[in-house]
């Protein structure tokens, strides 16, 4: 049974690339945007749960986030998860809605905003590489064990090389995006 999986390896490397996207899109780029809170949890009910399962996030201004609480008795737990959180945000409490106000970004805090953006990049590629060294090992295991030839192999060995590159330039692409949205300011 070969073990070697293209479709896997692709999805694999997708995934790698899908996560990133996800991870810089919390990151604030001066405009409100409702991913900024995504990782948000709050201790309601016993347990710790993410901030959209107890309440409706939403933008209603560039420069303002507002979150609608479900529950009333949920508003202070919800308060003390954003707090929490470390995101730099004051939330204003008016009845069940928190009002949180986006402070102006200075440019060292662009900077260090770019640079996480960076930083998430190279992990990416990092995974990116581990799923193309994985799928290189499981070539060897079949050409070993006769499942493929030595040509098959090497056939199959570009095949990998050319999805790693695909998308390593994918992470490159959405962190140099986000580092421009960033710093454009």
């Amino acid at each position: 049974m070969a073990k070697f999986d293209k479709a896997d390896i692709e999805r694999r490397m997708n995934g790698a690339v899908e996560s990133l996207k996800s991870d810089l899109s919390g990151l604030r780029t001066g405009r409100a945007n409702t991913s900024l809170l995504d990782p948000v949890q709050v201790d309601v009910y016993g347990s710790m749960m993410p901030l959209n399962q107890v309440a409706t996030v939403s933008a209603p201004e560039a420069r303002m986030l507002s979150v609608q609480v479900w529950d009333k008795a949920n508003v202070t737990a919800v308060e003390k998860g954003i707090a929490h959180a470390n995101l730099g945000l004051n939330p204003m409490i008016d009845g069940q809605t928190l009002r949180l106000p986006l402070p102006d970004l200075t440019q060292e805090r662009r900077r260090e905003l770019a640079k996480l953006a960076g930083k998430y990049a190279e992990n990416a590629k990092i995974a990116i590489r581990n799923v193309r060294r994985d799928g290189m090992e499981a070539l060897k295991e079949d050409e070993k064990k006769k499942d493929v030839s030595e040509d098959e192999r090497k056939r199959f060995e570009d095949e990998v090389q050319k999805l790693t590159d695909k998308f390593v330039a994918q992470a490159d692409e959405a962190a140099a995006a986000k580092e421009k949205e960033i710093l454009a300011q």
